[in-house]
């Protein structure tokens, strides 16, 4: 089952229909840190212990908690005083509290419990953790100069990092930095998951994440997004299958001076399981691929009446369209008259890809539900007529208005890629690494997005041909994330689609 993601307006609106029922506000905080404790105690075991965490060979026996002025401040100082009366040695650093009645009462808690209590960040000696309770989820606003530099110099320790709700600094909804954020081993999210752990820059701050559920779902809580599923099953091949039962991939694109980006996407549809691939492309390279890949079919698309254009289509199920189309005249005379054939097509799976969509940009269309767009962050801007860093700022944001804009179903590439297939249907991949980050993965995925929809139409959802395209960047960076190229996804592709990923962690 997959897990919901929301937004961080609709946590704080649960909290407080928790708390207009007469539930203590305090005592929810003090179930929160006490939840925490028993799982930092239990890690801290593990970590003593294990060989493969980056920070073991000792105990952790020394924790320093920093706290903010805020109600996340409330949660590090009641956790301090319960791992104090576990027995670590532990001492706070933080700014003077706010006003908060329950920040006040987790303060006395701590003194209680005789927890050193320092009004400053002076740390002159090394603790095997540090945990940051400075900022919760109501952070919306960058960062002053002060606190900028306090998070470097919490991120400068040495010794595990622990983060309460989220890592101080990160937007909470768009996964972005504020301008900086705490990078955290493992952030224990409290009541729910928060959909900038997952996307953006969020992954790379976060670490591991475990949810403190803390207080029952109200069913007026309405997720923003799931995270898709790594246990994918793709539907069993019939015995008597042929290759015109697993689909016909019709890959088109192919400048005079763009040859590999086709190539890419064919050999992906195939090792993706269809049945058929022809690349429509210009004819000077059609040598290099029937010399690489024989299996694939070939046409020149110079040669391509529109009517032609219209009598192929009609014998394929899918077309990937403008990978290496390039963006001059001879390109846009191509893009005119194939997409008025494949838009038109009620029969077709469509994946439209890099060229293609800077035309879309330039002559917007409302696409059908069956064409599947996948922008990179830069392909988004040119789309929504903005900079790049305001898709990066917020990346959900940024795809619910592509849909708006073109209708059709969406990925927003890059780290927690986004798949958006209706209005309420917003999934975020958790797959993937940083050795994806490379020419040609997008061709790929253009391809196995077509070959999937080819072979089993909406028996397989575009989250999860997403989720498997990332399953098998991890697959191919088993032997190491640098230096990873995308014409070597062929073998992982094909390995991917033939495994069970119900055991995939």
């Amino acid at each position: 089952m997959s897990q919901q993601v929301y937004h961080s307006h609709d946590i704080q609106a649960w909290e407080q229909r928790w708390f207009a029922q007469q539930n203590s506000s305090f005592g929810l905080m003090q179930q929160v840190a006490w939840s925490i404790a028993q799982r930092l105690d239990i890690w801290f075991q593990q970590t003593a212990s294990s060989e493969s965490v980056s920070h073991a060979g000792y105990g952790v026996r020394s924790i320093a908690v920093w706290c903010g002025a805020g109600n996340n401040a409330g949660d590090g100082y009641c956790l301090a005083a319960y791992l104090k009366n576990m027995g670590y040695q532990v001492e706070i650093f933080a700014v003077p509290p706010g006003a908060s009645a329950d920040l006040n009462q987790a303060v006395e808690v701590a003194s209680n419990h005789q927890v050193q209590i320092h009004s400053h960040f002076e740390i002159s000696k090394d603790f095997d953790c540090h945990i940051d309770a400075l900022f919760g989820i109501g952070l919306n606003r960058e960062l002053d100069l002060s606190w900028q530099q306090l998070i470097q110099l919490f991120n400068a320790q040495s010794g595990l990092k622990v983060a309460v709700d989220i890592p101080s600094g990160l937007n909470v909804n768009s996964g972005q930095p504020l301008p900086c954020a705490v990078k955290a081993d493992r952030t224990f999210t409290v009541l729910g998951l928060k959909a900038g752990l997952f996307t953006g820059q969020g992954k790379e701050f976060s670490g591991q994440i475990e949810v403190i559920s803390a207080i029952p779902v109200d069913n007026r809580l309405k997720p923003l997004a799931r995270l898709s599923s790594t246990q994918i099953q793709l539907p069993v091949r019939q015995a008597f299958g042929h290759k015109g039962s697993y689909g016909h991939v019709l890959v088109v694109g192919g400048h005079a001076e763009m040859g590999g980006a086709v190539m890419m996407a064919a050999e992906s549809a195939f090792s993706a399981g269809a049945g058929k691939v022809t690349i429509v492309c210009h004819a000077k390279h059609h040598t290099a691929i029937l010399s690489r890949s024989p299996n694939i079919m070939l046409r020149d698309i110079d040669a391509l009446s529109v009517s032609e254009i219209q009598a192929l289509t009609e014998h394929v199920d899918a077309v990937c369209f403008g990978m290496g189309l390039g963006r001059d005249e001879w390109a846009a005379q191509q893009f005119a008259q194939w997409f008025q054939v494949i838009h038109q097509s009620s029969h077709l799976q469509v994946v439209l890809d890099a060229d293609a969509l800077w035309f879309l940009a330039e002559q917007p269309v409302r696409l059908k539900a069956q064409c599947y767009a996948t922008p990179h962050p830069g392909e988004a801007a040119k789309l929504l007529n903005c900079r790049v860093a305001e898709i990066e700022n917020d990346r959900i944001e940024a795809i619910q208005q592509l849909q708006q804009k073109y209708s059709g179903q969406w990925v927003l590439k890059g780290a927690g890629s986004l798949t958006l297939q209706n209005p309420d249907d917003l999934w975020i991949c958790t797959a993937g690494n940083a050795g994806m980050g490379t020419g040609g993965m997008g061709d790929v995925l253009a391809g196995m997005i077509a070959s999937l929809k080819a072979q089993f139409a909406e028996r397989i959802q575009l989250h999860e041909i997403v989720t498997l395209h990332a399953l098998a960047g991890d697959h191919l960076a088993l032997k190491g994330q640098r230096g990873l190229q995308a014409q070597h996804m062929n073998e992982a592709v094909y390995y991917v689609v033939n495994h069970d990923h119900k055991n995939h962690q």
